[in-house]
């Protein structure tokens, strides 16, 4: 699974007085030559029933929709982490990363510089 980052333009309709926003999100790439394998969960009835009606309301099957659900916490749960773990082979490199010095971006400062729209 390969995770890239995408990013989008939406200008609203000018009666809701939102002009313009940016949208991000996290694209997946399931490779599909890879082999599958088995999961077996435990759940139960009541469960069952209620993983059964969210995967007729996704129009897939359950297997599918239990898979991806799945797959979709287990992202979020690790974009959640508070502690990184870097190997020690990479720590120098790191080190260097974080010791250069910043880049000035004019964009980032004019757009800071600028008053708010809600203070208009």
């Amino acid at each position: 699974m390969v995770a890239s980052f995408a990013r989008g333009k939406f200008t609203s309709p000018k009666n809701l007085g939102i002009a313009k926003f940016y949208v991000y999100a996290i694209v997946t790439h399931m490779a599909h030559l890879n082999p599958t394998t088995v999961l077996s969960v435990r759940v139960s009835t009541s469960e069952k029933a209620v993983l059964e009606a969210a995967s007729e309301g996704a129009r897939t099957n359950l297997s599918d929709f239990v898979r991806r659900a799945s797959l979709e916490a287990a992202e979020l749960s690790m974009l959640q982490r508070n502690i990184v773990s870097i190997p020690a082979q990479r720590w120098e490199e790191f080190e260097a990363w974080v010791s250069r010095p910043a880049v000035k971006n004019m964009k980032l400062q004019k757009l800071a510089n600028k008053k708010p729209t809600w203070a208009k």
